[in-house]
């Protein structure tokens, strides 16, 4: 599937660092999709070298960015997208998600720094994970999106050293 897929790159929770390991790892997506705590609008402009960017606002984002959505919903070759930061369900889990988006096949989030893919009943949950400055001693994370004949699947790509 990959060879022929259409390929989204997945980033979330910069907070204002664009890591030189995001180039090499997103290197040939179509887009790049953000779910939130972007940073400033550097961020989009270093990440947009690589492939167009589409961005959500999250909970430390200023309110009222024109570079910012609340949320992305999208179809892409007959997959529904969902992209949101999360903190609008406060802690943001995969029950609570689909709940709350139950059209999406796949939920793209942030907000947790917890890198994390969840499939189910044909849905895909997906928190890259934080790209940004490391935080709670996780290993900074973005993720590639194959999406071909209608289908998705999703993969991690983990930036830099391991976590200490």
């Amino acid at each position: 599937m990959k060879s022929q897929a259409t390929v989204i790159g997945l980033i979330s929770d910069t907070h204002g660092l664009v890591r030189p390991e995001v180039f090499e790892a997103l290197q040939g997506v179509s887009q790049i999709l953000h779910a939130g705590d972007v940073g400033p609008a550097e961020v989009l402009a270093e990440l947009s070298a690589i492939a167009p960017v589409r961005a959500v606002y999250g909970n430390t984002d200023a309110p009222g960015r024109a570079d910012l959505l609340e949320r992305i919903e999208d179809v892409i070759d007959g997959v529904r997208i969902v992209v949101t930061h999360g903190h609008e369900l406060g802690s943001p889990t995969p029950p609570k998600l689909v709940g709350a988006y139950p059209k999406a096949d796949v939920i793209v989030y942030g907000h947790t720094h917890q890198q994390l893919i969840t499939k189910a009943a044909r849905r895909i949950v997906i928190n890259p994970g934080a790209a940004g400055p490391r935080r709670f001693k996780l290993q900074p994370c973005v993720a590639r999106l194959y999406i071909w004949q209608g289908k998705a699947d999703v993969e991690l790509v983990p930036l830099g050293i391991e976590a200490e």
